[in-house]
């Protein structure tokens, strides 16, 4: 069986994709590449099928919120949304990463490349607010669906209780539910 020799996953999307390909970067070993959302399923299934590349094991989606956003090039948008890619047959893995708007984050799907990925995605649109669109089950997956929000989210709400200590027991245990009552 003849293996074809690993290609850089760079400079094959620039290659194919051009425009598409936002920016590369490099850090401590780990390859990040920033694309155009509209173009997502198209690359993942490149990145997958292509001799060279083969990153063929989705291994998670990961997101971002950049709040309070300030526009640059590394971060256009508030919402980052980064797939993690392996590649098992050349032991290589890669970060795949689109960025959706403030004011509707919507990301398409990449069910029809990795069909795990509608698990993965479900989280991020129950936790962090961004919708994945062309993903079949939009339900939520850990919050109830009466749930107002998205607690991943940098400006939502925090809710806190006070920390117990022994000058303050008796204020907090009022507070408590008691099984002897």
């Amino acid at each position: 069986m003849h293996i074809p020799p690993p290609l850089d996953a760079t400079d094959a999307l620039k290659q194919h994709f051009g425009a598409d390909v936002l920016y590369s970067k490099q850090f401590r070993g780990e390859t990040t590449i920033a694309v155009n959302p509209a173009s997502l399923a198209e690359i993942m299934l490149f990145l997958r099928n292509t001799p060279g590349l083969v990153f063929n094991f989705l291994s998670d989606i990961s997101a971002v919120d950049y709040y309070p956003h300030i526009p640059s090039d590394e971060r256009p948008e508030r919402f980052g949304v980064a797939y993690h890619l392996y590649s098992m047959l050349y032991n290589r893995r890669l970060r795949v990463k689109v960025f959706a708007a403030e004011e509707t984050p919507v990301v398409p799907t990449i069910i029809g490349v990795f069909p795990a990925a509608g698990w993965l995605e479900r989280e991020i649109m129950d936790m962090m607010g961004v919708k994945f669109e062309g993903n079949p089950d939009q339900r939520r997956l850990l919050m109830p669906d009466d749930w107002d929000g998205h607690p991943h989210r940098r400006d939502y709400p925090m809710g806190k209780e006070t920390v117990q200590f022994s000058f303050n027991v008796e204020e907090i245990l009022k507070h408590k539910p008691s099984a002897s009552k």
